[in-house]
């Protein structure tokens, strides 16, 4: 497996694969309960160039249903210990819950992938500096209310990443995320888009999360499975800003687009 510390420190961007073990995420829910079939789709998307594997075994669409922490447990560890078996593809795992990111680390795992940015579960914080693994603090919150979107992400992601070193938690395992389809409005989302490089300003490498999400089908008139071309221009369009890593579903058609991307802005490849 990849070192952690030095997972996205090069000047590339890298392609991250959603594998979700669960029953109702809003683009693949169902498909990879079985874990025979979720290692088959994993190893796939890594033929597809997967640079990471992002485990989800907790919805976090619109209106999700919250698990437990143990029924959580039950969905991504078998998955991630055959993964770590099989690839040596880092692999991410997206929870909030601490006692899932510990166990996670434990199975394999070498990314935490917090959609609440430690806020929820403060003690993820407290596993990713104790396994030395690199974090992922997205922007979150529950109602889409804003005095300025954009500059209101960039100050919540600015405080998150303070708490992380004050605690102790190495720069180089640091990622924000601006959290697109998260707590905000059609407008409010394309907004943080349009000003992303005030995110990658806050000096760490960026996720972005756009893959399939509701307002580009707002603005196609697509459902989940008509939104490939829509993420593409997306991921594009982040590359061009200056974001780092590309969360995705649609693995082959991305990597190509970033490759390319990559060779057109001077990146190395």
């Amino acid at each position: 497996m990849s070192n952690p510390s030095h997972l996205f420190s090069q000047e590339k961007t890298y392609i991250m694969g959603i594998v979700n073990r669960t029953p109702d995420s809003f683009s693949d829910g169902g498909r990879y309960t079985n874990l025979d079939t979720a290692v088959h789709h994993a190893l796939h998307l890594v033929k597809d160039g997967a640079d990471v594997l992002d485990i989800g075994g907790e919805s976090t669409r619109p209106g999700f249903d919250t698990v437990t922490a143990e029924e959580e447990i039950e969905r991504v560890v078998p998955l991630i210990k055959r993964l770590a078996d099989e690839t040596d593809v880092p692999i991410s795992v997206d929870t909030y819950k601490a006692e899932v990111a510990e166990e996670a680390v434990k199975a394999g795992a070498a990314v935490l992938n917090d959609v609440w940015a430690g806020e929820k579960s403060p003690s993820t914080l407290n596993v990713a500096k104790r396994y030395e693994v690199p974090i992922i603090l997205m922007h979150n919150q529950k109602e889409p209310q804003y005095t300025d979107v954009a500059a209101d992400v960039c100050a919540y992601l600015q405080s998150r990443l303070d708490v992380a070193r004050e605690m102790g938690i190495p720069e180089e395992h640091l990622i924000v995320d601006p959290g697109i389809g998260f707590g905000k409005t059609f407008e409010h989302n394309i907004t943080v888009l349009q000003q992303l490089e005030k995110v990658v300003e806050l000096g760490v490498p960026v996720l972005l999360g756009t893959s399939r999400k509701r307002f580009i089908g707002h603005i196609l008139g697509t459902d989940e499975n008509e939104r490939m071309e829509g993420t593409l221009a997306t991921v594009a369009y982040g590359i061009q800003k200056g974001c780092h890593i590309m969360r995705v579903h649609d693995v082959k058609e991305a990597k190509r687009l970033a490759t390319v991307m990559d060779i057109l802005l001077r990146k190395e490849g």
